[in-house]
């Protein structure tokens, strides 16, 4: 490794690296999954650690997710690039420039090695966390351009197309991902601009989206926030604190599949397109129907209150059920589909128009799980042959990233374990 990366590392913050490696050494099969919090918004959240960041930390407020394409085939290049990602990000993180001379402190003759746009600027819970998809391994003309092609995991093997889906390749896949939160929006598209400038010519955008609003929750510290069609949204979803539902439905576990995968993850992204002109104009009581909550307080419609269990087997005086066989409550609900759970951690946008005066607009939908096969594709599937909220959305991109597990300190890099 270059001196410069080793410098950029350690720089990152020893005193946060240090913090990083003891609660890993503190922490066995069987302890609680660790929370990794701010103090506040401006705070900055520990790069090293057991876990990638940015998966089980609170869900920050924004978001700027992107995908790149690999267009080197030349894997030494590729993997220095990734060594230069992680000195960038563990500087980042920690609310610092994102070169070691920084935006200003270089010569003025040479480019920055940092854009600038976040000078002034606190950490704000930045997070960036890492996957890499399925074109990586082998690209669309079945190339295995990096020797990795035998490294892929049976779990990142493609989606399949599901009914109504309405996807643009051009907003959809990549090579590698990379998602940054952060508390305020400058910061987390200061991030990806960054890594966009130290990769150019090894890698290029392929698409990405900004995101606002959060639509989980990953930690019980937090409230259920709501969607753009006014609804609480993933009041079942995995908590940070629930350690043996994590290890159970979130991580990969040993013999999952290949080692550099344990202790990672599986990112399912998918852009989700609302109709809200057409949804706004319905009446409450069949929003209420669809989604098989009330729209208030966000309770089941046979409880009072949100976290209330929903009551299936209720009918109503006709004898009907109570929460509709169609509606999404049930549908995606667990206990409908042999238990299946994920870690959400979506976003709301708003891209602008369409041209014809509505909105561009929905949920950046992120799921977290152990395997995407075995959880998002059972409960997607029933979802988009049954849900009647299908009237009223449409899925516009799709992805799908193995994200490994995080780097225990300074002297490691993104990629390191897969390129071994």
């Amino acid at each position: 490794m270059q001196r410069r990366k080793v410098l950029g590392l350690a720089g990152a913050g020893a005193a946060g690296v240090a913090a990083a490696g003891a609660g890993a050494l503190a922490l066995t099969r069987h302890d609680p999954e660790p929370v990794a919090t701010s103090a506040d918004a401006g705070g900055a959240i520990p790069f090293y650690g057991r876990r990638q960041a940015g998966i089980v930390t609170p869900a920050q407020d924004r978001l700027h997710f992107c995908a790149f394409d690999v267009i080197t085939d030349d894997r030494a290049a590729l993997v220095e690039m990734l060594q230069d990602w992680t000195a960038a990000a563990a500087r980042m993180t920690a609310g610092r420039d994102a070169g070691t001379f920084g935006a200003v402190g270089g010569s003025p003759e040479a480019p920055p090695d940092d854009t600038g746009e976040a000078l002034g600027l606190p950490a704000s819970g930045l997070t960036l966390t890492i996957g890499f998809g399925p074109t990586l391994f082998r690209d669309a003309r079945g190339r295995d351009r990096f020797g990795i092609a035998a490294r892929r995991p049976a779990a990142l093997a493609d989606l399949p197309k599901f009914p109504r889906d309405a996807l643009e390749p051009a907003i959809s896949g990549g090579d590698i991902g990379v998602q940054a939160c952060a508390h305020d929006p400058q910061v987390a598209v200061h991030a990806i601009r960054n890594l966009a400038r130290i990769g150019m010519g090894k890698v290029s955008v392929r698409w990405s989206q900004l995101g606002f609003g959060r639509t989980s929750s990953t930690s019980r510290s937090q409230a259920t926030p709501r969607n753009l069609f006014g609804f609480k949204d993933g009041t079942r979803n995995l908590k940070a604190e629930d350690a043996a539902l994590l290890d159970e439905h979130l991580w990969v576990q040993p013999g999952d599949g290949p080692d550099w995968m344990t202790g990672g993850s599986y990112l399912v992204t998918r852009k989700i397109r609302m109709l809200i002109e057409t949804w706004d104009r319905s009446p409450l009581s069949e929003q209420q129907t669809i989604i098989g909550r009330d729209k208030g307080e966000g309770a089941p419609l046979t409880g009072a209150r949100e976290h209330d269990e929903p009551d299936f087997a209720a009918q109503d005086g006709a004898g009907l059920p109570v929460i509709a066989a169609d509606s999404h409550l049930r549908l995606a609900h667990p206990d409908q589909n042999g238990g299946a759970r994920m870690l959400r951690r979506g976003y709301n946008f708003v891209d602008g128009s369409d041209g014809l005066g509505r909105l561009n607009a929905g949920l950046f939908f992120m799921s977290y799980q152990r395997d995407p096969h075995k959880q998002f594709v059972p409960v997607q599937s029933r979802l988009a042959k049954q849900d009647a909220l299908n009237e009223y959305i449409r899925h516009v991109s799709s992805g799908l990233f193995a994200c490994p597990p995080g780097l225990p300190a300074a002297d490691d890099h993104w990629g390191r374990a897969l390129f071994a």
